[in-house]
């Protein structure tokens, strides 16, 4: 354990089903660990179900807020985990997508895994961006403007005024949590 973010406010979003386990709780954790304070919301409140790869019921975990009312000037930076069903019921979801357009226009790191660059799109930050998602993701980001897709396990994009940091898959958590971890010590 180390204090490197002690101070660092996180905030992490999903819905209250469909949340690809590890996206979730690995970097959860893995911030926590690093001394950061690290609230997990959801569209409804209370309970979330947990799954492995999109269909295999897992835990259950109770989340720490909603998302109405929450303001992204408490936070440092925000993380949008996975899962499939997750992804799309978050990105149709008022109060989350109000939350991604905060951060990105007060400048503060946005992470997104797996399906959770969805949610980007309809927020409307992603016009200019550079970065990667699942790769059945990849039409829906490009036709809404990202400047490009990359096939990477992590990109960086500094592009707009403000950090987005993009990983693919559980496979990649460890240089996506590396990634959130740099993004909060420089800001």
């Amino acid at each position: 354990m180390s204090n490197q973010l002690n101070g660092k406010k996180v905030l992490i979003i999903t819905s209250n089903t469909g949340i690809e386990r590890d996206e979730l709780l690995k970097p959860l954790q893995a911030l926590k660990d690093q001394g950061a304070a690290v609230t997990h919301a959801t569209i409804e409140g209370g309970t979330a179900q947990l799954f492995l790869h999109d269909t295999e019921k897992d835990a259950t975990v109770t989340s720490d807020s909603k998302l109405s009312g929450l303001s992204a000037g408490d936070f440092h930076a925000l993380v949008i985990p996975g899962g499939t069903v997750n992804a799309d019921t978050l990105r149709q979801d008022s109060d989350a997508q109000q939350l991604v357009k905060a951060f990105a226009d007060a400048g503060k790191p946005v992470a997104a895994i797996c399906h959770g660059p969805w949610l980007l799109i309809d927020a409307g930050v992603i016009k200019g961006k550079t970065l990667t998602s699942y790769p059945s993701v990849r039409t829906d980001l490009v036709n809404a403007g990202a400047a490009d897709w990359v096939d990477a396990e992590v990109k960086q994009c500094p592009a707009n005024g403000w950090t987005l940091i993009t990983s693919r898959t559980p496979d990649d958590i460890p240089a996506f949590n590396e990634a959130i971890t740099q993004a909060l010590l420089a800001g």
